[in-house]
C-alpha cells in the first residue's frame, strides 16, 4: 500500500524516465570488465527536487535500495534491483541532508560528494568545501538529518592542506577491516599531483600512483569482494581534449613501504569512442556487480548514466 502511495505522489512530479544508451565504442573487446546493463536518467524533477548533479551511489541489497546524492545535498532513494540486466529502478523516497534536528547546511557547507552503508548499514556522507564526514538516517521521518559527526585525521580538517576547497574528501568507501576509507580528489598540496592516498578515520594510510593522462582525479571508490578497492578516476582539461574515465583495482594487500600494486580493469577514451561523461559514483551491488553513475553538473548537454558492470576475475 505504502509503495503505491509513493508511486502516486511521484507521479505527479515525475518529468522522464529511464532510457537504453551505449557508451562503448563497436567491437571493443573489455578483458577485466563485462558491461551488463547502461541507461540514462532522465528525470528533471522528483518529488520538487531538481534530480541532477549525482555524485555517489550506495546500495542496500536487503531492501533493493539505491541511495544517490547530489552535490546539492539532496538524498535521492531509488527501488533498484540488479540481476543479469536492471531489473527494476524508480524512485521512491527524497530528502535534503540536514544537521541533528533539521537545522539546514549553509549553501557552501552542503557540497555532498561522497556516500556509503557502513557494516551495520549506517548511511555516510562526506563533502568537500568544509571537509567533513557524517552518518545520516536513511528512512523513516527523520531521513537525511544528521545523526553523528566523524573525526577525521588533523591533516584532513585543514582546508589549507588541500589544493582548492573542491578538492577535498571526494570519495567514500566501508571497509571490513579497516573501517571508514577516503580520497581526496587531488593529492594535497605537500604530496606530489600524482601521489594519492587513502585514508582511514583512525590515521592509517596507502599510496597509489595517479593516472598519467592530466589532472587525472578520483571522483570514487568502493571495496572489492576480496578486501581491495576499486577506484574511479577520471581526467578532463578540455573541450577539445580527450575525456578519459579509468576503472582500476588498487591492492591494499599488496604494498611496499605503503605504495599499492594497481591493476587497469577498463580505460575509456573518448577520443577512442568512448560516449563517456563526468563519471563520480560507485556502489558494488553484488559478488563482483557495482555501477557506477555520472554527474551531469546541472548542464543540457550532459546526461546522468548509470552503467552495470561485473568485473572479472
Amino acid at each position: 500500500m505504502r509503495h503505491l502511495l509513493l508511486s502516486l505522489l511521484f507521479l505527479v512530479d515525475l518529468f522522464g524516465g529511464v532510457r537504453e544508451v551505449d557508451i562503448v565504442p563497436p567491437h571493443t573487446k573489455l578483458q577485466h570488465i563485462k558491461i551488463l546493463d547502461q541507461v540514462e536518467l532522465q528525470y528533471r524533477v522528483i518529488d520538487g527536487e531538481k534530480f541532477s548533479e549525482i555524485s555517489d551511489i550506495a546500495y542496500l541489497p536487503p531492501k533493493e535500495k539505491l541511495f544517490m546524492i547530489s552535490d546539492e545535498g539532496i538524498l535521492f532513494v531509488f527501488h533498484a534491483k540488479f540481476g543479469e540486466k536492471i531489473e527494476a529502478l524508480e524512485p521512491i523516497e527524497v530528502a535534503k541532508l540536514t544537521k541533528k534536528g533539521g537545522k539546514s547546511f549553509k549553501k557552501w557547507r552542503k557540497d555532498s560528494e561522497g556516500l556509503t552503508l557502513d557494516g551495520k548499514g549506517r548511511l555516510l556522507v562526506s563533502f568537500e568545501g568544509k571537509a567533513k564526514i557524517g552518518w545520516f538516517h536513511k528512512n523513516s521521518e527523520k531521513i537525511g538529518q544528521r545523526i553523528k559527526k566523524y573525526t577525521i585525521p588533523t591533516l584532513l580538517q585543514n582546508k589549507k592542506n588541500y589544493r582548492s576547497k573542491n578538492k577535498s574528501l571526494e570519495a567514500l568507501a566501508w571497509h571490513p577491516k579497516y573501517g571508514v576509507l577516503t580520497v581526496t580528489e587531488w593529492p594535497l598540496k605537500r604530496d606530489h599531483k600524482k601521489k594519492q592516498t587513502v585514508y582511514t578515520l583512525n590515521g592509517k594510510k596507502w599510496h597509489f600512483t595517479a593516472e598519467p593522462e592530466p589532472r587525472s582525479a578520483v571522483s570514487a571508490i568502493e571495496v572489492m569482494d576480496d578486501g581491495n578497492l576499486l577506484v574511479l578516476e577520471r581526467s578532463y582539461t578540455g573541450l577539445m581534449d580527450p575525456f578519459v574515465v579509468t576503472l582500476k583495482k588498487v591492492y591494499l594487500n599488496r604494498c611496499n613501504k605503503g605504495w599499492c600494486h594497481t591493476e587497469i580493469l577498463a580505460k575509456m577514451d573518448s577520443h577512442q569512442g568512448w560516449d563517456v561523461d563526468n563519471f563520480e559514483g560507485l556502489a558494488r551491488v553484488g559478488k563482483n556487480r557495482y555501477v557506477m553513475v555520472s554527474d551531469d553538473n546541472d548542464n543540457f548537454f550532459q546526461r546522468t548514466l548509470l552503467i552495470y558492470f561485473e568485473v572479472l576475475q
